[in-house]
């Protein structure tokens, strides 16, 4: 296993949302009215309660176009990824001028300069800062991104590094798409931004140690998750295959990483674990075997808020960090996305 001396450590976690929260009965009546009573299927099963939405809900149906939906985006989603990044450094004790690199990511929005500069002064970080932005990922950019860090500060022990994820899905809703796809995703997704502070090894900082990383990117699959981007913005590509590519390949890929460290997925004490929807989160927990209460902050935060794309895996870290394991514990964060591909970070607490 890599020496722990040279790990980095996640030293705090925040999430923030809109304040437009709604039940899913209200989500589902508006949706309902366009896409008709097919759609209550797909919501009833989505495993989703409550989410919380860019706009009111009774705004969404003036959105004209993607420039107005987008312009939407952009406000909203600095304000939230301002709140979630003030709040993180604020729990791990870091001011922001100390910050060396910030990561971003998000894939419901278009923005250049992009948000991690227009963050930049509002947030008071140095005008030196490493800018590193994040495009395309989506579901799994949450775990990506922390594994990039990682790689950042194994080279710079002396530093601190960032990451803002910030994903408004309801602004990308297409009226006029009657797919299964497009009812499912509407059913599936909310809003959100959460942000990551991250120590090197040569700064004391209470939370988890970052110990290794695995990308895996799986052949033939560009079709199985994505966006068509066109005039009306974003189209989603959502195949009912990601449950059956999670069945295939998941299960080897991480016990072929834990193999590497003398570890099997027995050893593991803690998943923190993207929930992309019911079906996925009973393909993890199949294939790895997992307890029946292993994802059950997987579970809450799907229930709760929502598949937040790239946030959703940020989230379970957030509640994992707020009630840690017992120390000398390892955990797992897990997670999938477009490509398709997956991300594993190893954890120590």
């Amino acid at each position: 296993m890599n020496e722990t001396s040279a790990a980095p450590t996640l030293a705090a976690s925040a999430v923030e949302f809109p304040p437009h929260r709604h039940s899913q009965d209200e989500v589902t009546a508006l949706v309902s009215s366009a896409a008709g009573d097919a759609f209550t299927r797909f919501a009833s099963s989505s495993g989703v309660r409550m989410r919380n939405l860019a706009l009111p809900l009774e705004r969404y149906r003036d959105l004209t176009d993607f420039t107005e939906a987008n312009a939407v985006y952009l406000d909203v989603a600095l304000a939230l990824s301002e709140r979630a990044l003030r709040e993180a450094l604020d729990r791990a004790r870091v001011r922001a001028d100390e910050v060396d690199a910030i990561f971003s990511t998000t894939v419901t929005g278009l923005a250049v300069p992009t948000l991690d500069a227009r963050l930049a002064t509002r947030v008071g970080l140095r005008p030196d800062v490493k800018r590193v932005p994040l495009f395309g990922l989506g579901c799994v950019a949450g775990a990506a991104g922390v594994a990039r860090m990682h790689d950042y500060l194994r080279a710079y022990p002396d530093q601190v590094a960032v990451l803002v994820a910030v994903e408004l899905c309801s602004l990308t809703i297409q009226w006029d798409d009657h797919s299964t796809a497009n009812m499912l995703a509407s059913s599936l997704f909310g809003d959100g931004a959460a942000a990551v502070v991250a120590t090197g090894a040569r700064r004391a900082a209470a939370g988890p140690q970052v110990l290794a990383s695995r990308s895996r990117l799986y052949p033939d699959t560009e079709d199985v998750m994505g966006w068509q981007i066109g005039a009306f913005g974003f189209k989603i590509v959502l195949s009912a295959d990601v449950p059956t590519v999670a069945h295939k390949y998941l299960g080897e890929d991480v016990s072929l990483f834990l193999a590497e460290f003398g570890l099997t997925p027995g050893d593991i004490g803690t998943w923190v674990c993207h929930p992309g929807g019911p079906k996925v989160i009973e393909a993890v927990e199949q294939v790895l075997d997992l307890a029946p209460t292993a994802l059950d902050r997987t579970r809450e935060s799907l229930r709760e808020n929502g598949n937040l794309s790239s946030v959703s895996v940020l989230d379970v870290l957030r509640a994992t960090l707020a009630d840690p394991p017992e120390p000398g514990s390892l955990g797992m964060m897990v997670a999938m996305g477009p490509g398709f591909c997956a991300e594993l970070v190893l954890l120590k607490w």
